[in-house]
């Protein structure tokens, strides 16, 4: 193809349409696409309108809530994806921010516990950056791969098993375990009390067993897990006033001091060894270097290690 029927065909094309088909093959959704990229849906779809019309193809059909990419769509893809993802990283790094003018969207996923402990560091963020928007997503090791994928976060703290290769990561924090007490029941709490006084247990996926059965039934010991909550918030109300025991990490303990006015937990070292719990960061490569995203990474960074 001669250099002018390239100028030529780039005059003719609607260049801002890019993006719209980049996040429609992310998101699958047009009225996500839109929130991504602060679209109404009328113009969204205007867009996908244009788009069909410029390829000559649907490119997207949908199939129930769903729009899936026609062969078309998916060609041009795995021509575009590449070039996008370039352009994108060169506009991020070239793109100075500065926290206190600037307006930006940050969506990080997190653990709930991770969400838990950051919160106090929240009105630090929003008065350093008072323009900016904060989503934070709720994000678990089984979920984070996908979210990249569709660019729902940017970043996730929290768990970490499987992640796409484009994407970056580091440990965030490595800590200990405690058991949660009410202070006004016995304690410090030995192996034979552990196992003798009823358990909490924090299960999203609602079985009643974590890894500390693991470790006791290794010591040919057991305990009895009687309630099982939804979310770590829950703990104290469920605790206090009861001889329930509930294992939690040193994160989750300094969260829930912060809300413990009057010291009513008690938390003990475990009677048997745990390996350390670590809290990883991690981050689509696309944002690596973009100034804001390095500036939000940060903050939560230092909200999180700070002890």
């Amino acid at each position: 193809m001669s250099q002018r029927s390239i100028e030529t065909g780039l005059r003719k094309f609607d260049l801002n349409l890019l993006p719209v088909f980049w996040t429609l093959m992310k998101t699958r959704s047009v009225t996500r696409t839109g929130e991504a990229l602060f679209l109404s849906q009328p113009a969204t779809s205007a867009a996908l309108a244009r788009l069909r019309t410029a390829f000559k193809d649907d490119l997207f059909v949908r199939q129930g809530r769903t729009l899936e990419p026609t062969p078309k769509a998916e060609a041009l893809m795995e021509q575009l994806g590449p070039l996008m993802q370039g352009v994108a990283g060169a506009l991020g790094e070239s793109i100075p921010f500065d926290p206190a003018t600037d307006a930006r969207t940050f969506r990080i996923g997190m653990s709930e516990d991770v969400a838990m402990a950051v919160m106090p560091a929240l009105p630090a963020i929003r008065q350093a950056a008072p323009n900016c928007r904060l989503i934070i997503r709720a994000a678990s090791y089984r979920t984070i791969s996908d979210m990249f994928g569709t660019r729902e976060i940017s970043t996730a703290i929290g768990h970490v098993e499987e992640l796409p290769a484009s994407a970056k990561q580091r440990v965030l924090r490595r800590g200990g375990w405690v058991v949660l007490r009410d202070a006004a029941s016995s304690g410090p709490v030995d192996l034979d009390e552990y196992c003798a006084r009823p358990h909490l247990l924090v299960t999203p996926r609602g079985d009643l067993t974590g890894f500390a059965d693991a470790i006791l039934a290794g010591l040919g010991r057991q305990r009895e897990v009687v309630l099982g909550l939804p979310d770590y918030a829950l703990i104290p109300r469920a605790v206090l006033g009861t001889n329930m025991l509930c294992l939690v990490s040193e994160m989750v303990y300094e969260a829930l001091s912060i809300l413990d006015d009057n010291h009513r937990l008690a938390a003990d070292p475990p009677p048997f060894p745990c390996e350390d719990s670590v809290t990883y960061i991690a981050w689509r490569s696309a944002v690596d270097h973009d100034p804001g995203e390095m500036w939000i990474r940060n903050q939560l960074i230092q909200a999180l290690t700070r002890h």
